[in-house]
């Protein structure tokens, strides 16, 4: 089973790029989920979120190696960015990181139905920090980049073609 990468900071389209590869009949998860990821204590006090001091929110190793280890379809797709990931990377065919401009993931942080993440200004100001100091570091990893400030369409179908 060819397993596939997609990450980058919040707001980028993570998400939305997952649920529109399950409709399309796809094998896609999103790691952000609760029932992959959880709140943990921070190695350094810093999080994500001021909401939760102290806490970072991180992949359930034993839930994601599970998965990896899976092999029940041609191509399995997901999504996530957490600071253990650096476990898992290795076992990925390829890393998508998917990035967009400042102005277009304030505008989805703040406006967004789908994920309370970003609603409190100390979020946004965190998210912005991870993008200056997090996605040069996912970068430095990805086979890929995609600024998914692009047509969703056009999105997937860049996915698609590395499938």
């Amino acid at each position: 089973m060819k397993r596939i990468l997609l990450t980058g900071m919040s707001a980028v389209g993570k998400s939305t790029v997952i649920t529109r590869l399950v409709a399309q009949g796809h094998k896609a998860i999103d790691l952000d989920d609760s029932a992959w990821s959880e709140w943990a204590d921070s190695p350094d006090g810093g999080g994500p979120s001021p909401l939760h001091p102290g806490k970072d929110w991180v992949w359930r190793e034993d839930r994601v190696a599970e998965l990896l280890a899976s092999d029940d379809a041609g191509v399995l797709f997901v999504s996530g960015c957490a600071s253990n990931m650096g476990k898992f990377v290795d076992q990925f065919d390829s890393i998508v990181l998917l990035s967009a401009p400042v102005e277009v993931m304030v505008e989805r942080l703040t406006t967004r139905t789908t994920n309370a993440y970003g609603k409190h200004p100390e979020e946004v100001t965190r998210s912005l920090e991870f993008k200056q100091t997090v996605e040069p570091q996912l970068r430095a990893i990805a086979h890929t980049e995609i600024d998914t400030s692009i047509p969703l369409d056009e999105v997937v179908a860049a996915i698609l073609k590395l499938s």
